[in-house]
C-alpha cells in the first residue's frame, strides 16, 4: 500500500492514537475507516440534502415518483427467480 504524509494537529493525533488502542487496530487503518465513514455521511447528507430539495417542488416530486412507479413495474417482470 502506499502511503502518504498528512499533518494533524497534537490533539487530534492523541485521539487516534487512543481510537486505535482501543480498537487493537494500526493508526493507519483507523483512519482510512474513519476518512471512508465520513466520506459515506457527506454522501448520504448532500443525497438528503437533494431529496429534499425536490420535495420542496411538488411537480419535480411527482415527477420523481412516476419515474419510480415506472421502474418498479420492473420488479413484476414475471420471470423466475433463477438464483445463484
Amino acid at each position: 500500500m502506499a502511503s502518504a504524509t498528512v499533518k494533524i494537529d497534537a490533539a487530534t493525533y492523541a485521539k487516534l492514537k487512543q481510537t486505535a488502542a482501543e480498537l487493537g487496530k494500526p493508526m493507519i487503518e483507523v483512519m482510512a475507516d474513519a476518512v471512508e465513514a465520513y466520506r459515506r455521511q457527506s454522501f448520504l447528507e448532500a443525497l438528503n440534502a437533494d431529496f429534499a430539495r425536490l420535495r420542496a417542488s411538488p411537480e419535480a416530486w411527482e415527477e420523481e415518483r412516476a419515474e419510480r412507479e415506472a421502474w418498479d413495474t420492473t420488479l413484476r417482470d414475471d420471470l423466475a427467480d433463477d438464483g445463484p
